[in-house]
């Protein structure tokens, strides 16, 4: 790696990290992972084809997907997500999910080219210089017409509207944090994590080769966006 790389697990967020935050996980996320199934079958991801899930946690999304594909490639920085993923998948008999500790900037050098590349609440963790770097190297390994699919924190707002929009966000927080995220660590995100705007986030898309196809917001904080590589 060159002199100036960034270490991606230092920005994992140390949560991410903990095996016993790990295995609480998917039950404060909440997460079903049906919805983006459909949408990667609908878009021509078929039994041939393969898959990148990008931050793939402990595998809800990339053992849904399995299924429907030829090959899951499951990458994820942090060692305790790695080997709840591996645990699960070989307790499924998931034979075509391979599953990597790696990330955006570490992507194994034989994963590609996919026919589609998934990530969910992952590119967040990275500054604004490193999100470029980090769409690049999926654009590397996306085929040309290849899908991409990324759901995380983008904020719809300006200046003069910013200050309500996390108001709102903050307010509609739940309080116990054992089944979603509380006002203190939507907090705690926005001080020391890296969302972005979605007028930034489209530029860097469109400079790195993609076609935005559709993006849908949540609460103005929270966007899904699908995208098609030139």
């Amino acid at each position: 790696m060159p002199k100036w790389w960034l270490d991606e697990q230092t920005y994992a967020g140390p949560e991410h990290l903990d095996p016993a935050y790990v295995e609480g996980y998917e039950r404060k996320a909440g997460y079903s992972p049906d919805a983006d199934v459909d949408l990667l079958r609908d878009l021509g991801v078929e039994g041939t084809s393969s898959v990148l899930d990008v931050g793939a946690g402990t595998g809800r999304f990339a053992l849904a997907m399995a299924p429907h594909c030829r090959q899951v490639t499951a990458v994820d920085v942090s060692p305790a997500m790695v080997a709840a993923l591996r645990d699960r998948a070989a307790s499924v008999g998931a034979t075509n999910v391979r599953v990597e500790q790696a990330g955006f900037l570490s992507l194994p050098d034989d994963v590609g080219p996919v026919d589609a590349v998934h990530t969910r609440n992952v590119l967040h963790q990275l500054p604004d210089l490193w999100k470029l770097v980090a769409l690049r190297s999926v654009a590397g390994v996306l085929r040309p017409g290849g899908v991409l699919v990324l759901h995380d924190l983008v904020i719809d707002a300006g200046p003069d509207d910013l200050d309500a929009v996390m108001d709102a966000w903050l307010a509609g927080a739940v309080v116990d944090p054992a089944v979603g995220w509380t006002a203190d660590e939507y907090a705690t995100h926005l001080q020391t994590e890296f969302s972005t705007y979605t007028w930034i986030l489209e530029g860097l898309l469109e400079r790195t080769g993609f076609e935005v196809v559709t993006r849908a917001t949540r609460g103005s904080v929270y966007a899904t966006y699908t995208c098609r590589r030139s």
